[in-house]
């Protein structure tokens, strides 16, 4: 279940850039810049969790293994 969050959120996370992209175009940069942190916010978000530990295991497997 985990796993399709995590999805959700890289899914999210590429769409924004490139909403930021198509404002950019169009010149709103402000709002093109906040949706590009956001993007970059939530990508390291992700990163953070599917990055090992120093057992070998990223903190999403270990929410995985707990809920079952």
């Amino acid at each position: 279940m985990f796993d399709i969050i995590l999805s959700i959120i890289v899914l999210a996370a590429i769409l924004l850039l490139i909403g930021a992209v198509v404002l950019f175009r169009k010149g709103m940069t402000k709002q093109a810049t906040l949706m590009a942190i956001l993007a970059v916010v939530m990508a390291v978000n992700v990163a953070i969790w599917l990055v090992p530990t120093e057992d070998g295991r990223t903190p999403a497997e270990l929410v995985d293994e707990a809920g079952q």
